[in-house]
């Protein structure tokens, strides 16, 4: 009775984990669409609501770092259950850097929303249109424990890549062609920016489901195809 009671409590540390990654999953899915939103809409107030809402997924980040680590302490898990809680720990980690992108987004929403429109406006809400569910999408793999569900999501990071290569072009030539517009543009590069490493941070958690899944890390490499990365430096990196 008492190993029972032992394993019971330790399925339910676990599930804690899981419970906790499925709720900073969505706050990220909601910040992220928030942010996208606040963007095309030139809605300030729901920018500033998405800067004040990036405090909740580091509340949980560091809940979930609390319990994983006390996992660790008393059950010093072995095998398939200590591949959870160190998966569920770097899971937690991409979500809140994936919020902090958000947060990015809408920051430079409200600068931009004090200038006239942009063309590539349109263009950005197609990328985040791709790169929203690429974040759905491993979201539900990593709580399905669905392998070819995340290999789908790994696949697009390059349609994510080519999208942010196309944007840069496209926002350099309205730079060159009309230089009023050089400040308001660069937000818009760092948007898109923005927008490629939360498909980056989105394909991270999907070789986290293969390897949680699996037990070992994918073995194909990760086809890369943005041009761009080379003359664009991610100020909002930390």
């Amino acid at each position: 009775m008492t190993t029972d009671h032992i394993v019971k409590s330790f399925d339910e540390d676990l599930k804690k984990l899981d419970n906790i990654i499925a709720e900073m999953g969505g706050l990220a899915e909601v910040q992220l669409a928030d942010a996208v939103e606040a963007l095309i809409k030139r809605d300030t107030d729901l920018a500033d609501r998405v800067i004040a809402g990036d405090k909740k997924i580091d509340a949980l980040e560091a809940e979930l770092d609390g319990q994983a680590t006390m996992t660790l302490a008393l059950r010093q898990p072995m095998a398939d259950d200590l591949r959870v809680t160190i998966t569920a720990l770097r899971t937690a980690s991409l979500i809140e850097r994936i919020g902090d992108y958000a947060k990015n987004i809408a920051k430079r929403s409200v600068v931009l929303a004090q200038s006239p429109p942009l063309g590539p406006t349109k263009s950005i809400a197609r990328m985040a249109t791709l790169v929203q569910g690429m974040t759905k999408d491993v979201l539900d793999a990593y709580v399905a424990r669905d392998v070819d569900k995340a290999e789908a999501v790994r696949a697009r990071d390059a349609d994510a890549d080519l999208l942010h290569t196309s944007l840069f072009r496209e926002i350099l030539t309205y730079m060159m062609e009309d230089p009023r517009t050089i400040t308001s543009c660069t937000h818009l590069l760092f948007v898109s920016k923005n927008l490629e490493r939360i498909g980056d941070h989105a394909t991270n958690i999907a070789e986290l489901v293969y390897y949680l899944v699996k037990g070992v890390p994918p073995t194909d490499e990760r086809e890369k195809s943005d041009a761009s990365s080379f003359t664009v430096v991610d100020p909002d990196r930390d």
